[in-house]
C-alpha cells in the first residue's frame, strides 16, 4: 500500500484514468482506494490528507471517465 497526499495520488494516476487501463476502483474497509488495472495488477492507496467525502468525489470523477466503481 502506498500512503500519499491527495495531490500526489491524483498526479500518479493521471496517465491511467481510463477504462482502458483501470478495470475498477473501490474503497476497502479502511477507506483506502483499491485500483484494479486491466492487466490484473491491484494497487492500494491510503490518502492521508482528505476525508471520506473527498474520496467519494474522486470516485465520482473516475466514474465519469468510464471506470467501474465497485461497492
Amino acid at each position: 500500500m502506498k500512503t500519499c497526499s491527495l495531490n500526489d495520488f491524483l498526479e500518479s494516476v493521471k496517465p491511467w484514468l481510463s477504462d482502458e487501463y483501470i478495470r475498477s476502483v473501490h474503497l476497502d474497509e479502511n477507506e483506502d482506494l483499491i485500483l484494479e488495472f486491466t492487466d490484473g495488477v491491484k494497487n492500494a492507496y491510503h490518502i492521508e490528507d482528505c476525508d471520506l467525502y473527498q474520496i467519494k468525489e474522486i470516485l465520482m470523477d473516475f466514474k465519469k471517465k468510464g471506470i467501474t466503481i465497485k461497492q
